[in-house]
């Protein structure tokens, strides 16, 4: 087994060689490098769009606005579920699998109403998924109105995003060249500090004042 002498030399010349650079090229090369890779990650990943689309719970003559916003906290949480999934893969064209995954539903303590919001990487997708769901939800709460005495309407259809709502590669760049800025900055913090400097400072000679008055105590 023969030993490589050269590992070690390498090893020392690049402790040196991080010693001696000027603590803001830890920063500067942070910040490139988490720049250039946010950037890229943001140009790379897919678009996704955003759609939404508004029902709201209205009350009927034998029922009243507090019935309308129970039902409709109620109906916010049947929306993701399979019976109406079922009905509105077919207005969308996808799979019940792809609308659990894209599609997703808020409720106001104020307003009987229910956001539906569905994303995809296509923007007139995005806004038949939310529109599909909408038009399923209610549909079963009509057939359900002679017991909950509540009608559910559209309020507001979703419509084709025309810009992505994902983040822009500037966006996820300057995320980046701050988080790499960070680090930078945290390894400048721990960054070996150069004892030759301090081994090569001759050492300090008294005085001839400081050597008497010592010469005189002994």
């Amino acid at each position: 087994m023969t030993d490589n002498p050269t590992r070690p030399h390498r090893r020392s010349s690049a402790l040196h060689r991080a010693r001696t650079l000027p603590p803001w090229s830890l920063l500067a090369a942070g910040a490139l490098t988490g720049g250039l890779l946010g950037g890229a990650y943001g140009a790379l990943k897919p678009p996704v769009y955003t759609a939404t689309a508004y029902v709201v719970a209205v009350p009927t003559e034998k029922s009243d606005p507090a019935s309308a916003l129970g039902f409709a906290q109620a109906y916010g949480r049947v929306a993701p579920q399979l019976a109406v999934l079922g009905d509105a893969q077919v207005w969308a064209g996808v799979p019940v699998k792809t609308l659990q995954g894209a599609v997703r539903t808020a409720t106001s303590p104020d307003a009987p109403m229910v956001s539906i919001t569905a994303t995809s990487s296509r923007a007139d997708l995005a806004s038949d998924m939310a529109n599909a769901v909408s038009r399923a939800l209610t549909r079963h709460a009509a057939e359900a109105q002679a017991t909950t005495n509540v009608e559910l309407e559209p309020f507001a259809r979703a419509v084709e995003p025309a810009e992505p709502s994902s983040a822009s590669p500037t966006v996820t760049g300057l995320v980046g060249a701050s988080a790499g800025g960070l680090l930078g900055g945290l390894l400048l913090l721990v960054r070996p500090k150069d004892n030759r400097r301090e081994a090569g400072r001759p050492a300090a000679v008294p005085s001839p004042a400081l050597a008497a008055d010592a010469h005189g105590t002994l």
